[in-house]
């Protein structure tokens, strides 16, 4: 048996910047965001069909037992054993740590740690960007996903980083050099909360992807403010401005298009904002999922308790990227 732990991630700038549509005609983009302690873990062990009516064994929210790859129904589980030549006599089963459309990139962290653990299965290595790359393509071209390419790179190579997209298969990854304590500060600055609201982030990115040619000047304030939260995440200063430019990238964010906000999230956004938090952000492609928080430590409780409907999700940054933790 393979066993894979595959992070999600949350992201502070640049999104909207790594779409194709965008990078391939604006001289790239980029994003800044870190991987999360909160997981996405897919199990691929030999299924032995002889003693069984189906040759194909898959389990998520719902089982499939199916004789043929054209029978399983949930298209990522089929096009990914495809991919990889997997096409009898395999288990596959996926637990994720947190709820999909949550805005965290589980879809991403599906597909990685489903290709890390396939390819283990097979006695076969991947380097992390490797990964990342092959993720991207199959999502967008096989399984013509509206996503970008930010989330695949996150769970496969993990960390905080800047990442650089100059095409697809042309991906830069920088470290974001964070010491211990510095990387503590950032954490306890950081509130993620649930909204409660889901949605497919796939709608959403169909919409701000068709907006792209109207929103180039405000995609390439999205970009440069991916340098300036790197300048703020690696000085010395405190966190005020680092929420202060959040709050100025998700209002951004929302004018790319009219389904990334609406009236339930603005009003807990307000509330949060009124409560003492620095900035924040709906996560994701938006409308729905987590919304994200700078707050400093002494207004924590304050911002909590101004959204208490709301499920808090503790989570500690800089996480590993996708890794086999059992053979």
């Amino acid at each position: 048996m393979i066993i894979t732990q595959t992070p999600f991630r949350i992201s502070f700038f640049g999104g909207g910047t790594d779409y194709p549509d965008y990078f391939e005609k604006n001289g790239g983009g980029a994003v800044l965001g870190t991987a999360i302690d909160h997981s996405a873990y897919l199990s691929v062990s030999r299924f032995y069909s002889r003693l069984f009516d189906y040759s194909i064994r898959i389990a998520y929210r719902k089982v499939e037992c199916v004789r043929s790859l054209e029978d399983i129904e949930h298209a990522p589980f089929r096009e990914c054993l495809r991919h990889c030549g997997i096409s009898t006599d395999v288990e596959i089963n996926y637990t994720g740590e947190l709820p999909s459309f949550s805005g965290l990139g589980s879809s991403s962290s599906f597909v990685v740690g489903l290709l890390n653990a396939l390819h283990a299965f097979q006695g076969k290595a991947r380097r992390p960007l490797d990964l990342a790359i092959e993720a991207i393509l199959l999502e967008q071209d096989t399984l013509k996903e509206a996503v970008g390419c930010q989330d695949q790179v996150f769970a496969a190579v993990g960390g905080c980083k800047l990442i650089e997209f100059r095409t697809r298969e042309d991906i830069v990854v920088h470290a974001v050099p964070l010491s211990p304590d510095r990387l503590r500060n950032l954490e306890d600055h950081l509130l993620l909360l649930h909204t409660g609201i889901k949605r497919r982030a796939a709608d959403v990115a169909t919409n701000i992807i068709r907006r792209i040619g109207e929103q180039t000047r405000v995609l390439l304030r999205m970009r440069e403010m991916v340098d300036e939260g790197y300048s703020l995440l690696t000085g010395n200063a405190g966190f005020s401005a680092f929420g202060a430019l959040l709050d100025e990238a998700w209002q951004l964010k929302r004018s790319l298009d009219t389904s990334v906000c609406n009236g339930e999230i603005e009003d807990m956004y307000r509330r949060g904002r009124s409560a003492g938090a620095f900035g924040g952000k709906l996560l994701g492609a938006g409308g729905g999922g987590c919304l994200l928080f700078v707050v400093p430590p002494d207004r924590r409780a304050a911002v909590r308790s101004a959204l208490a409907q709301l499920e808090e999700i503790p989570i500690a940054i800089n996480s590993p990227g996708s890794h086999i933790i059992h053979a």
